[in-house]
């Protein structure tokens, strides 16, 4: 993913990164974890050759503070974001806990966004609190495998958001992560489309605008795979 970063950052006038950047992030009032220097350092200099960045939690680091907008000078999002570049309109989130179905996690989700549950998970010890959150992170991902196709306009969560909310909002490019699969499927209004970029532990997927056109492009993976 750096090589990646280092590839375009000549050439972009804005970066959406959206959610999930780690596998478990929480910020300490004295410490941040541990690792992702090298990540970090990237951002940290196309933030300062003048690059626009935006990044979204996600459902694994949705325990991001204040450290990356104070140290990087980067913006934070936690909820889906209206922009308009060139002539097309995006609508841009990470995903999680939108449109139907997911009701459990939707609680959950809850509790985590809680003060008092941020402020007692701070009174752990770091190492202990992380050996904690990353055992949780790998249970859930043996025991809630995504299908690894497209399960169909009536199946897929996210396209029964975005078909609810195209009856009064209509954006050219509806963008998410969180789903693992790159997609980009064409809405029922027969224009607006819904695109999730997939991810970078096997993908290496990620979407580019260049004032005309978006479209999913896969780097170093020359065998990548749109759905639907």
């Amino acid at each position: 993913m750096v090589r990646w970063l280092q590839s375009i950052e000549d050439q972009a006038t804005h970066l959406y990164l959206v959610g999930d950047l780690f596998d478990f992030w929480f910020e300490y009032k004295k410490a941040v974890p541990r690792g992702y220097i090298r990540f970090l350092g990237q951002l940290a200099r196309m933030r300062d050759k003048g690059l626009p960045i935006e990044i979204f939690t996600g459902n694994h680091d949705m325990w991001m503070f204040d450290y990356l907008e104070q140290e990087l000078d980067l913006t934070i999002h936690r909820e889906p974001i209206v922009r308009k570049h060139g002539a097309h309109t995006f609508y841009i989130g990470h995903g999680d806990g939108l449109g139907p179905g997911d009701y459990g996690y939707k609680r959950l989700k809850k509790v985590f966004a809680h003060p008092l549950a941020q402020w007692l998970f701070a009174r752990l010890h770091p190492n202990f609190a992380f050996s904690i959150a990353e055992f949780w992170s790998q249970t859930s991902r043996k025991n809630n495998k995504e299908a690894r196709i497209f399960l169909g306009a009536e199946e897929e969560w996210l396209v029964q958001y975005v078909e609810g909310l195209l009856q009064k909002e209509t954006y050219d490019f509806w963008v998410f992560g969180h789903r693992h699969l790159t997609i980009d499927y064409t809405l029922s209004n027969g224009h607006s489309r819904y695109i999730n970029l997939g991810e970078w532990m096997h993908q290496n997927s990620f979407g580019h605008y260049d004032g005309h056109e978006f479209a999913i492009s896969f780097f170093e993976n020359p065998t990548g795979t749109i759905f639907p």
